[in-house]
């Protein structure tokens, strides 16, 4: 506190300093002046000081030399600067017929002068720095910018204020109109954009050639946060904004026409019943697969038409290594590939477990999978075109298995014109059950 005290009392005692060094002391030594020289010229200037007329000019000259000294003294000591950021640039020349480029967008300016006037032209600003191009062909010219001054008593000095601009000639052409469909995750997952209908089909991109060159397709940004309240069925949406891209997707500036459109944005919840299929992964120990019972056997899925019809079955995958006795397994259910939601989001799966049996199945035909085009396969003997298969599981699930569904082939991947000894694998439609082909590899001939 007491540091703070004895620091305001320094600047008071400089300002009675300066105070008494540049009013005081000029008009006592004035005075002192005046006085000696009435004294040694008599009764005449005497009798003029005591005129009051006299006084009233003597009083006003004194005024106004004390006020030309001290706004003399303290314009050299309040000089000062300050800086107007991003004053836009406005180019004056014929923009339907010229482009520009290399002028930037804006500049800064640095005021000099008093405070007083300083404060004045910042509560003034011109906020505009222009340029005039009229008269300029074709071709890189530098020019000079200008900022229009409000106060005369400030210096206005401009950062770059010279700049090299290039001016081409501006030509149009016709263009293709696409649309792309943004921020479609911020969309109701029961819902989706079935289509987006827009009123023109063809735009006018305006530019230098050479930028027109670049623009490989101009798009509308529907833009799915405009929907107001989005439900099934069609909406509008306006002022719909254009964007030209060149072949890698970035952006191209150039003008376009018109520079919005609307479209017609039809909205649909496409849906499809699809059942639940249970498959189990790895072996219990010493026991097989009996049940497995979903508490759900489908759902309902949404998402696109195309997506929907890929999708026949929902898996769910459950792990029954090692597992000795019954259980219950809570599952998270995955959507699909272009599914956006599923009516459900877990389901419990209760697993029973039985002895394990075995079963041999016999002649199950061999097939063939990835021979590449124009060769043909065959068996090198006859033996070689079936295999009895093995399958484990339990009692009531072997007693109710459809043979049918059992398949034994033989994958030709990569194999070329000769005899080959292939590997026999086996699948079934029953996850729960295990197959086996007893035979494990058949020799086949790959002729063309």
């Amino acid at each position: 506190m007491k540091k703070i005290n004895k620091g305001k009392s320094n600047i008071f005692v400089k300002i009675i300093n300066l105070f008494d060094k540049w009013v005081i002391t000029p008009i006592t030594k004035l005075i002192l002046l005046i006085t000696d020289f009435f004294k040694s010229n008599g009764h005449g200037f005497e009798k003029a000081l005591t005129n009051r007329q006299s006084l009233v000019i003597i009083s006003l000259i004194a005024a106004l030399i004390t006020f030309f000294v001290i706004d003399n003294k303290f314009t050299t000591l309040d000089n000062s600067a300050e800086r107007l950021y991003g004053q836009k640039v406005k180019a004056i020349y014929n923009e339907e017929a010229y482009v520009v480029e290399g002028l930037p967008e804006s500049v800064d300016v640095t005021l000099v002068g008093r405070k007083w006037d300083v404060y004045l032209a910042k509560q003034y600003p011109n906020d505009e720095v222009t340029v005039d191009l009229t008269g300029l062909s074709p071709g890189s010219h530098q020019v000079s910018l200008k900022y229009k001054e409000s106060v005369s008593s400030v210096d206005y000095v401009l950062d770059n204020s010279t700049v090299t601009v290039t001016i081409y000639e501006k030509i149009s052409e016709n263009r293709e109109l696409s649309s792309d469909i943004i921020h479609k995750d911020h969309l109701d997952t029961k819902l989706n954009i079935d289509s987006a209908t827009l009123n023109r089909s063809t735009v006018i991109i305006k530019g230098a050639a050479y930028k027109l060159g670049e623009v490989a397709s101009v798009k509308a940004l529907i833009d799915v946060d405009n929907i107001t309240r989005p439900t099934v069925g069609s909406t509008t949406l306006t002022d719909i904004p254009l964007v030209a891209y060149d072949k890698n997707g970035n952006v191209v500036n150039v003008e376009i026409v018109p520079s919005t459109v609307e479209a017609v944005i039809k909205i649909a919840s496409p849906s499809k019943v699809v059942p639940i299929r249970v498959i189990p992964e790895g072996t219990p120990e010493g026991k097989a697969v009996n049940t497995l019972t979903p508490s759900l056997t489908e759902v309902t899925i949404y998402g696109d038409e195309e997506s929907l019809n890929k999708v026949e079955y929902l898996p769910v995958t459950i792990d029954v290594s090692n597992v000795t006795n019954n259980k219950t397994y809570t599952v998270n259910l995955t959507k699909p590939a272009g599914v956006r939601e599923i009516s459900a989001k877990t389901i419990t799966v209760s697993l029973t477990l039985d002895d394990i049996v075995s079963r041999e199945i016999e002649n199950i035909k061999i097939k063939t999978t990835n021979l590449q085009s124009g060769y043909v396969v065959q068996a090198l003997s006859e033996e070689y075109s079936s295999v009895p298969v093995i399958v484990n599981g339990s009692k009531s699930v072997l007693d109710a298995l459809d043979v049918s569904t059992i398949v034994a082939y033989i994958d030709l991947s990569g194999l070329t014109e000769g005899e080959h000894e292939v590997k026999v694998q086996v699948t079934g439609e029953d996850t729960r059950l295990t197959y086996t082909s007893r035979v494990r590899t058949v020799k086949v001939r790959i002729t063309k």
